[in-house]
């Protein structure tokens, strides 16, 4: 059976190349609101982060994502995306332990 292409995106907060499924993907949409992208197909500019808490809150410490968009974002939408990664880490870790 061949091999499937495993596609890769960089993180933008540590820079490190991860597997897509293991990255949360952030939007800005064309009238510049910034968002969760839960589905990973929200039309609009994409930016990945790792599911690390420790990440989210260092994304949070530097504003990453002002940066990277361009745009002046609210504390909550920081405080958002680190409960959002902590659920997300906390569903991988639980059905990892499973297989």
């Amino acid at each position: 059976m061949k091999k499937r292409k495993i596609p890769m995106r960089k993180d933008i907060v540590t820079g490190e190349m991860a597997p897509k499924k293991e990255l949360v993907r952030i939007v800005r949409d064309s009238d510049g609101n910034v968002s969760i992208d839960e589905t990973g197909k929200k039309s609009g500019r994409g930016a990945y982060i790792s599911i690390n808490v420790d990440i989210a809150k260092r994304a949070k410490s530097e504003h990453t994502f002002e940066r990277v968009f361009s745009t002046k974002l609210e504390d909550n939408f920081y405080d958002e995306l680190i409960a959002y990664v902590d659920h997300k880490q906390a569903r991988k870790e639980l059905f990892e332990d499973g297989k």
